[in-house]
């Protein structure tokens, strides 16, 4: 059974890659680091397209030329987008430094691609009901958690019944973008649909519980340092997967939290029954969230805080989409 949740492991390519035991101490190495499992297996993604585009050489076997000309390839030949690219060089970054120990000077002077900034997708408070309306179930209380919060889509996925309180109506993200923790605000309307799934969620941890299970995945080493806690009810996932998976750090059968491609394409199908032609994905709601607040004055600082920016420049860039930015002039053809 996969362990679904975080990422779908690469399966081990062992007659296409060499010295197996490279990637077995990228891997240890990751997870001394507790790197997530998606990370764990985007660079391993990346070491090995790296390796098998130089004739399958090892690593420490190349140098500058190599890198820079495997980076190149992938923006001219493959179309690779800026963050696309500048992925790959942190994995290499990763490789040469924490793995193979090698301080090559030239790794910190190879170029990465600036990023192209994009105005947001937002949607009018109409065509935010349109679309929570086509939703229901679980699925509509994460999408109105999202845009009620401004939760990010992982962020939602990994809430920990702890960290909702629906007395105080307040919801305790931990180590959201950046590894940071912050508080954001659980919306009145959705209290009592929160109960619930907590409710639900804690009769399906009684029955897993029961069958010798009840097990969920802990972060860093607060495992061996609460060895009771992944059995206790506050640590279990608000939003939990349908099915019991391995985990691939410890071999042990555990309840993950739900798979992120079922929000996503409940919300894409949702956008198209409510006739929504713009772009629409979870994180549209977020954007959403904080323009809407804009809208109704909240304080920039605020929405920053609430967002979990590191630099209010970050979310500067939701003014450029209010009513009263370029929607909000009256154009001089208007005016013959």
């Amino acid at each position: 059974m996969s362990y679904r949740g975080e990422t779908t492991p690469i399966k081990p390519e062992v007659e296409q890659v060499p010295r197996r035991g490279l990637f077995d101490e990228i891997r240890a190495r990751m997870r001394l680091k507790h790197y997530s499992l998606r990370t764990e297996a985007v660079y391993l993604g990346w070491i090995r397209r790296y390796i098998r585009a130089n004739g399958r050489r090892h690593p420490r076997d190349m140098g500058s030329v190599e890198v820079e000309a495997f980076l190149s390839r992938l923006a001219t030949e493959g179309g690779a987008s800026a963050s696309t690219q500048n992925q790959a060089l942190s994995a290499l970054l990763f490789l040469y430094r924490e793995v193979l120990g090698i301080k090559l000077p030239w790794m910190e002077n190879v170029v990465r691609a600036k990023r192209t900034r994009r105005l947001p997708t937002v949607l009018a408070r109409g065509e935010v009901a349109m679309l929570l309306r086509q939703l229901s179930g679980r699925e509509w209380l994460m999408a109105s958690l999202l845009y009620g919060g401004g939760l990010r889509l992982m962020e939602c996925l990994r809430l920990r019944i702890k960290d909702v309180d629906v007395v105080r109506g307040e919801i305790t993200v931990r180590e959201g973008k950046g590894a940071k923790d912050r508080k954001t605000v659980l919306p009145a309307a959705l209290r009592e649909p929160v109960k619930r799934q907590i409710n639900a969620t804690l009769v399906l941890h009684e029955a897993d519980l029961a069958q010798g299970y009840g097990e969920v995945s802990l972060p860093a080493a607060l495992a061996r340092k609460y060895p009771n806690a992944a059995r206790q009810p506050g640590w279990q996932y608000v939003f939990p997967a349908t099915r019991r998976g391995i985990d691939p750090r410890d071999g042990r059968e555990k309840r993950h939290h739900l798979d992120e491609k079922v929000l996503q394409r409940a919300v894409s199908g949702a956008a198209r029954c409510a006739g929504i032609l713009k772009p629409v994905g979870p994180h549209t709601l977020r954007h959403c969230f904080a323009t809407h607040l804009l809208e109704m004055g909240a304080d920039i600082r605020t929405i920053q805080e609430l967002l979990g920016h590191k630099d209010v420049s970050t979310t500067q860039i939701y003014t450029h989409v209010l009513d009263r930015g370029a929607s909000g002039v009256v154009s001089p053809l208007d005016r013959i």
